[in-house]
């Protein structure tokens, strides 16, 4: 995903920061016309809630899983896994045998990564970033509110109970 280029309202017309000049001069054609989008980013608010909401669900994790959830860190990025919200890797081994060697080799490599063999195909899903540089705010509420859904199924909570006690606290 490129930056976003910076302007300047000056009145008349949406002029580029000068530090963008350049860029825009190699990326645009002089008098083509282009949409400018408003990015309204995202609240800093709604990121703390976020990270609240997976830290409270992580405290409340049932015994027989907190084992598989190190910290709240590892929650969050299985439950973007889960939600698709992945990238995906295939690896086609000669075998069975080398794709278990392949998985177990890779695994070490990214401790939040899901690993999968199935016959000789090793499949890794690492969970995409949601940095305020590289998920904008459509796709990062979207990516909350299926993650948060997740937790509140997986936790067996009615739906945005996980959300109501991290406000509480």
């Amino acid at each position: 995903m490129t930056s976003p280029i910076l302007y300047r309202w000056d009145g008349d017309a949406m002029v580029p920061l000068p530090h963008f000049r350049a860029r825009c001069d190699d990326e645009f054609v002089v008098e083509e016309l282009y949409p400018l989008v408003p990015d309204q980013g995202r609240s800093q608010r709604s990121h703390n809630h976020y990270f609240a909401c997976i830290k409270t669900a992580w405290l409340n994790l049932p015994e027989m899983e907190a084992a598989n959830y190190p910290s709240p860190e590892h929650l969050r990025k299985f439950a973007l896994i889960q939600n698709r919200y992945a990238d995906e890797r295939s690896i086609v081994c000669s075998s069975k045998a080398e794709a278990q060697r392949m998985a177990a080799f890779i695994k070490p490599m990214d401790e939040y990564a899901v690993v999968l063999c199935r016959e000789c195909v090793v499949k890794v899903f690492t969970a995409q970033t949601q940095s305020k540089k590289a998920m904008g705010a459509t796709l990062f509420q979207e990516s909350k509110t299926a993650v948060l859904d997740w937790l509140e199924d997986f936790l067996g909570l009615e739906r945005d109970g996980l959300r109501q006690n991290s406000e509480a606290a």
